[in-house]
């Protein structure tokens, strides 16, 4: 008879882990010791690895029945911070710290993967174990793994993000979009330079960006559906050296944060048209860049009322909370845009989890670690959405 591991050992075996991938964090791209950690306790544990480009590592386990597939994913990066304060675990790698709470996410999902492994008899579905490069940066690890064809076989799929702003105790989600996509933009203005005391004799880039800006506020105001949150934000303007003089050059610098999959081409749409027409009209010259980022994280509405129903019949009562979206980005969007399925928020907000995300005092509070690890269990044990509710 094989002895099973129980939920708390499972944590306890999770926070060591934890503690290990918070001491050896490695930047998004980067992970290769990282995945070799993963890999090899995958092997140990006798999972299937997946052929996928590193440093990402999938790993399989099939289930009874073999009709459906859930994949869970994890994300492994961490972040170029130097991390403060004096915890016995911290980095161990200059300048780079897990200031986010991905190193909590790929010991969850270890977790998770030998609990399958004790329980794979009465787990009828099959589940594909992401453990995903590069969350933070751009090429995002989602979009990579995506373009290889991840998701062909797979019909849901789970994610999980400790989260410092949901109270301790708090798991939650929304049903339909959740996080915003995050695509940038540069913009460069050619004008032309001259003495401050003759603005007459120039094109004046810096007071031809002052019309830009309000510009690109009345796609908000006026050209997008008010129902649909929609941010453009200018983040960085350079232009000029010193006090007198009208410089020949300006560059913009900026984000679009928008809750719908469509928003964004509306807005770049609209800017191109905006930032064409003003600048001709000073005699400017210009151009600009839009930088692809990450898609919004819209949660499929039967695939989240299934996680409700999930934490509601699971955890103790008041654990269940919804989930107002939020601006911020997370490229689970890549796999939510091609298959059904839902991100969820594990609340760890209180004393030993005061720091916000990339923050360099930023520390998890490991009790909702076994929180999360029963979150995906009973999503598994369950055998993911009914068929006839996607």
């Amino acid at each position: 008879m094989t002895i099973k591991t129980t939920l708390e050992e499972l944590a306890e075996e999770a926070i060591e882990n934890r503690r290990y991938l918070h001491q050896h964090p490695e930047v998004s791209g980067a992970e290769f010791e990282t995945a070799v950690y993963i890999h090899k306790q995958l092997e140990g544990l006798g999972i299937q690895i997946l052929d996928y480009k590193a440093p990402s590592v999938v790993g399989f386990v099939q289930g009874t029945s073999g009709k459906k597939t859930i994949a869970l994913r994890a994300d492994i990066d961490a972040l170029p911070i130097t991390e403060e304060g004096n915890k016995p675990y911290m980095s161990r790698n200059d300048g780079v710290m897990h200031a986010c709470g991905h190193d909590g996410h790929t010991a969850i999902l270890l977790a998770v993967a030998k609990w399958l492994v004790e329980n794979k008899a009465d787990i009828q579905p099959n589940v594909m174990l992401i453990f995903q490069s590069s969350e933070e940066q751009v090429p995002s690890g989602a979009d990579l793994l995506v373009r290889q064809g991840i998701l062909e076989d797979v019909d849901e799929i789970y994610g999980l993000h400790l989260w410092q702003p949901m109270a301790k105790g708090k798991i939650g989600l929304a049903h339909g979009p959740m996080m915003a996509s995050t695509d940038d933009f540069d913009i460069t203005i050619h004008g032309n330079g001259g003495h401050g005391s003759m603005p007459h004799d120039t094109v004046d880039p810096i007071y031809l960006s002052s019309h830009l800006i309000q510009a690109y506020q009345s796609i908000v105001s006026r050209q997008t559906n008010p129902t649909l949150p929609l941010v453009i934000s200018i983040g960085n303007i350079a232009a000029g050296a010193t006090y007198n003089i009208i410089p020949n050059t300006l560059t913009m610098k900026g984000t679009i944060r928008a809750l719908d999959f469509a928003a964004p081409a509306i807005a770049r749409e609209q800017m191109n048209k905006v930032t064409a027409g003003i600048c001709e009209s000073f005699g400017a010259t210009w151009e600009i860049n839009h930088i692809d980022g990450t898609p919004a994280v819209i949660n499929d509405p039967s695939v989240s009322q299934f996680v409700e129903n999930v934490i509601q019949q699971t955890f103790e009562k008041g654990t269940y909370e919804a989930v107002d979206p939020v601006m911020g980005g997370e490229d689970f969007g890549f796999y939510l845009r091609e298959k059904p399925g839902a991100f969820i928020f594990v609340g760890m907000g209180g004393e030993k989890s005061a720091y916000p995300h990339h923050h360099p005092k930023f520390d998890i509070d490991e009790d909702v670690i076994r929180s999360a690890i029963k979150l995906f269990t009973e999503i598994v044990k369950s055998g993911g959405t009914p068929t006839d509710s996607i």
